[in-house]
Protein backbone atom coordinates (compact mmCIF):
# COMPACT_ATOMS: atom_id res chain seq x y z
CA UNK A 1 0.00 0.00 0.00
CA UNK A 2 2.72 2.78 0.95
CA UNK A 3 4.41 1.63 -2.31
CA UNK A 4 1.48 2.35 -4.36
CA UNK A 5 0.69 5.94 -2.57
CA UNK A 6 4.49 6.31 -3.53
CA UNK A 7 3.61 5.66 -7.24
CA UNK A 8 0.97 7.46 -7.17
CA UNK A 9 2.03 10.99 -5.76
CA UNK A 10 4.93 10.25 -8.81
CA UNK A 11 2.78 10.33 -10.95
CA UNK A 12 0.38 13.09 -10.25
CA UNK A 13 4.33 15.29 -9.60
CA UNK A 14 5.43 13.71 -12.74
CA UNK A 15 1.81 15.37 -14.40
CA UNK A 16 2.57 19.14 -13.05
CA UNK A 17 6.50 19.27 -13.63
CA UNK A 18 7.78 21.84 -16.01
CA UNK A 19 10.68 23.90 -15.87
CA UNK A 20 9.22 27.02 -14.01
CA UNK A 21 8.16 24.44 -11.23
CA UNK A 22 11.72 22.51 -11.66
CA UNK A 23 13.71 25.80 -11.44
CA UNK A 24 11.39 27.55 -8.37
CA UNK A 25 12.01 24.36 -6.51
CA UNK A 26 15.80 24.61 -7.05
CA UNK A 27 15.97 27.88 -5.80
CA UNK A 28 13.73 27.14 -2.82
CA UNK A 29 16.33 24.06 -2.02
CA UNK A 30 19.41 26.46 -2.79
CA UNK A 31 17.95 29.60 -0.45
CA UNK A 32 17.35 26.21 2.59
CA UNK A 33 20.33 24.59 2.35
CA UNK A 34 23.20 26.30 -0.12
CA UNK A 35 24.09 26.13 -4.14
CA UNK A 36 26.37 23.16 -2.51
CA UNK A 37 23.96 20.63 -1.67
CA UNK A 38 21.70 21.06 -4.80
CA UNK A 39 21.87 18.14 -7.58
CA UNK A 40 19.58 16.57 -9.66
CA UNK A 41 19.40 13.76 -7.65
CA UNK A 42 17.85 15.94 -4.47
CA UNK A 43 15.66 17.90 -6.43
CA UNK A 44 13.88 15.05 -7.83
CA UNK A 45 13.09 13.80 -4.73
CA UNK A 46 11.70 17.29 -3.25
CA UNK A 47 9.67 17.03 -6.14
CA UNK A 48 8.40 13.42 -5.75
CA UNK A 49 9.37 12.38 -9.25
CA UNK A 50 12.61 10.21 -10.97
CA UNK A 51 15.59 12.36 -11.66
CA UNK A 52 15.72 11.46 -15.52
CA UNK A 53 11.90 12.93 -16.09
CA UNK A 54 13.90 16.02 -14.92
CA UNK A 55 16.38 16.22 -17.97
CA UNK A 56 12.77 16.64 -20.28
CA UNK A 57 13.41 20.54 -19.23
CA UNK A 58 16.37 20.72 -17.89
CA UNK A 59 20.08 19.99 -19.45
CA UNK A 60 21.19 19.21 -16.05
CA UNK A 61 23.06 21.26 -13.25
CA UNK A 62 24.49 23.57 -14.90
CA UNK A 63 21.42 24.66 -16.60
CA UNK A 64 19.47 24.27 -13.68
CA UNK A 65 21.88 26.88 -11.85
CA UNK A 66 21.80 29.22 -14.93
CA UNK A 67 18.19 29.03 -14.47
CA UNK A 68 18.11 29.73 -11.02
CA UNK A 69 19.99 33.19 -11.81
CA UNK A 70 17.82 33.99 -14.95
CA UNK A 71 14.64 34.05 -12.32
CA UNK A 72 16.17 35.99 -10.06
CA UNK A 73 17.15 38.60 -12.67
CA UNK A 74 14.10 37.87 -13.91
CA UNK A 75 12.45 39.75 -10.86
CA UNK A 76 15.23 42.07 -11.01
CA UNK A 77 13.68 43.54 -14.21
CA UNK A 78 10.06 43.27 -13.46
CA UNK A 79 10.99 45.58 -10.87
CA UNK A 80 12.77 47.83 -12.52
CA UNK A 81 10.32 48.48 -15.00
CA UNK A 82 7.55 49.03 -12.22
CA UNK A 83 9.58 52.13 -10.97
CA UNK A 84 11.61 54.57 -13.18
CA UNK A 85 13.06 57.20 -11.53
CA UNK A 86 13.18 60.90 -13.27
CA UNK A 87 16.85 61.48 -12.06
CA UNK A 88 19.77 59.29 -12.99
CA UNK A 89 20.61 59.67 -9.12
CA UNK A 90 17.36 58.03 -8.27
CA UNK A 91 17.35 55.51 -10.60
CA UNK A 92 20.62 54.32 -9.37
CA UNK A 93 19.43 53.99 -5.55
CA UNK A 94 16.39 52.60 -7.16
CA UNK A 95 18.80 49.98 -8.77
CA UNK A 96 20.94 49.06 -6.03
CA UNK A 97 18.15 49.16 -3.45
CA UNK A 98 16.72 46.04 -5.58
CA UNK A 99 19.95 44.18 -6.29
CA UNK A 100 20.44 44.40 -2.38
CA UNK A 101 16.70 43.34 -1.68
CA UNK A 102 17.84 39.90 -3.79
CA UNK A 103 20.76 39.82 -1.47
CA UNK A 104 18.73 39.72 1.14
CA UNK A 105 16.18 37.38 0.27
CA UNK A 106 18.39 35.00 -1.20
CA UNK A 107 21.81 35.32 -0.02
CA UNK A 108 22.77 31.41 -0.76
CA UNK A 109 21.37 32.06 -3.90
CA UNK A 110 22.92 35.57 -4.37
CA UNK A 111 26.80 34.01 -5.30
CA UNK A 112 25.68 32.79 -8.46
CA UNK A 113 25.07 36.11 -9.62
CA UNK A 114 28.17 37.00 -9.02
CA UNK A 115 30.22 33.94 -10.27
CA UNK A 116 28.08 32.25 -12.95
CA UNK A 117 29.04 33.33 -16.71
CA UNK A 118 27.31 36.48 -17.44
CA UNK A 119 24.78 36.49 -20.38
CA UNK A 120 27.26 37.90 -22.68
CA UNK A 121 31.01 38.00 -22.35
CA UNK A 122 31.89 41.50 -21.88
CA UNK A 123 28.99 42.06 -19.21
CA UNK A 124 30.18 41.77 -15.51
CA UNK A 125 28.08 40.46 -12.25
CA UNK A 126 25.98 41.70 -10.70
CA UNK A 127 24.35 43.44 -13.37
CA UNK A 128 24.89 40.81 -15.59
CA UNK A 129 21.57 40.10 -18.04
CA UNK A 130 21.71 41.84 -21.51
CA UNK A 131 18.08 43.17 -20.34
CA UNK A 132 19.04 44.64 -17.01
CA UNK A 133 22.25 46.15 -18.53
CA UNK A 134 20.59 47.48 -21.78
CA UNK A 135 17.51 49.33 -19.61
CA UNK A 136 20.80 51.11 -17.33
CA UNK A 137 22.97 52.45 -20.26
CA UNK A 138 19.70 53.89 -22.05
CA UNK A 139 18.61 55.23 -19.05
CA UNK A 140 21.80 57.25 -18.67
CA UNK A 141 22.35 58.14 -21.78
CA UNK A 142 18.87 59.43 -22.27
CA UNK A 143 19.38 61.40 -19.13
CA UNK A 144 22.53 63.27 -20.87
CA UNK A 145 25.40 61.06 -20.12
CA UNK A 146 28.13 60.18 -23.16
CA UNK A 147 28.68 56.73 -23.87
CA UNK A 148 31.93 56.62 -21.88
CA UNK A 149 30.00 58.36 -18.91
CA UNK A 150 27.62 55.51 -19.41
CA UNK A 151 30.27 52.62 -19.40
CA UNK A 152 31.96 54.01 -16.43
CA UNK A 153 29.00 54.51 -14.61
CA UNK A 154 28.14 51.06 -15.08
CA UNK A 155 31.43 49.58 -14.41
CA UNK A 156 32.14 51.47 -10.67
CA UNK A 157 28.17 50.79 -10.06
CA UNK A 158 28.63 46.94 -10.72
CA UNK A 159 31.64 46.76 -8.74
CA UNK A 160 30.54 48.57 -5.89
CA UNK A 161 27.72 46.45 -5.97
CA UNK A 162 29.78 43.23 -6.31
CA UNK A 163 32.04 43.87 -3.06
CA UNK A 164 29.20 45.02 -0.88
CA UNK A 165 26.13 42.66 -1.49
CA UNK A 166 28.97 39.39 -1.75
CA UNK A 167 29.88 40.40 1.56
CA UNK A 168 26.45 40.92 2.83
CA UNK A 169 25.59 37.84 1.79
CA UNK A 170 28.19 36.28 3.10
CA UNK A 171 27.00 37.40 6.89
CA UNK A 172 23.56 36.00 6.07
CA UNK A 173 25.04 32.52 5.67
CA UNK A 174 26.38 32.16 1.87
CA UNK A 175 29.04 29.72 0.63
CA UNK A 176 31.43 32.44 -1.44
CA UNK A 177 34.44 29.91 -2.36
CA UNK A 178 33.47 28.03 -5.83
CA UNK A 179 31.48 25.25 -5.98
CA UNK A 180 34.05 21.60 -5.69
CA UNK A 181 31.91 19.09 -7.80
CA UNK A 182 31.44 19.85 -11.69
CA UNK A 183 28.47 21.96 -12.08
CA UNK A 184 27.26 19.39 -15.05
CA UNK A 185 25.51 16.63 -14.75
CA UNK A 186 23.43 16.58 -18.11
CA UNK A 187 24.82 16.67 -21.28
CA UNK A 188 25.27 20.23 -22.32
CA UNK A 189 27.59 20.12 -24.98
CA UNK A 190 28.79 23.37 -23.85
CA UNK A 191 27.99 23.78 -20.44
CA UNK A 192 28.89 27.12 -20.10
CA UNK A 193 26.19 28.39 -23.14
CA UNK A 194 23.56 27.91 -21.34
CA UNK A 195 23.64 31.58 -19.64
CA UNK A 196 24.25 33.30 -23.36
CA UNK A 197 21.66 35.26 -25.55
CA UNK A 198 21.42 36.65 -28.48
CA UNK A 199 20.72 40.66 -28.44
CA UNK A 200 19.68 42.81 -30.42
CA UNK A 201 21.86 44.45 -33.50
CA UNK A 202 20.49 48.11 -32.49
CA UNK A 203 20.88 47.45 -28.55
CA UNK A 204 22.68 50.01 -26.63
CA UNK A 205 24.61 47.12 -25.19
CA UNK A 206 25.80 45.75 -28.77
CA UNK A 207 26.69 49.70 -29.85
CA UNK A 208 28.65 50.32 -26.58
CA UNK A 209 30.82 46.82 -26.61
CA UNK A 210 34.20 47.95 -27.49
CA UNK A 211 33.84 50.27 -24.42
CA UNK A 212 32.03 47.51 -22.24
CA UNK A 213 35.14 45.30 -23.35
CA UNK A 214 37.89 46.93 -22.27
CA UNK A 215 40.35 45.92 -19.49
CA UNK A 216 40.54 49.00 -16.96
CA UNK A 217 40.92 47.19 -13.80
CA UNK A 218 43.80 48.79 -12.38
CA UNK A 219 42.39 52.81 -12.68
CA UNK A 220 38.93 51.49 -11.33
CA UNK A 221 40.66 49.87 -7.85
CA UNK A 222 42.71 52.85 -7.66
CA UNK A 223 40.05 55.15 -8.50
CA UNK A 224 37.32 53.59 -5.66
CA UNK A 225 40.57 53.47 -3.26
CA UNK A 226 41.27 57.04 -3.34
CA UNK A 227 37.74 57.38 -3.24
CA UNK A 228 37.17 55.83 -0.43
CA UNK A 229 40.79 57.97 1.24
CA UNK A 230 39.28 60.94 0.42
CA UNK A 231 35.73 60.20 2.17
CA UNK A 232 37.40 58.68 4.97
CA UNK A 233 39.58 62.30 5.16
CA UNK A 234 36.48 64.40 5.13
CA UNK A 235 35.49 62.15 7.59
CA UNK A 236 38.11 63.00 9.96
CA UNK A 237 38.62 66.84 9.03
CA UNK A 238 35.30 67.16 10.70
Amino acid sequence: MPERSQDTKRRSSAGRLNRDLIVTTALAQIDRDGASILSMRSLAQELGVEAMSLYRYVHGREDLLEGVVALLMDDLTASLDDELNDHWQGFLQTVAHRVRQIAIDHPRAFPLIATRHPAAPWLRPPLRSVEVVELFLSTLIDQGFSDQQAVDTYRSFSSFLLGQLLLEAAVRGAEISPLDEPLDEGGADVPEGDGQEDVDDDAQIVRLRPLLSEDRSDEEFEASLESLLDRLSGELSQ
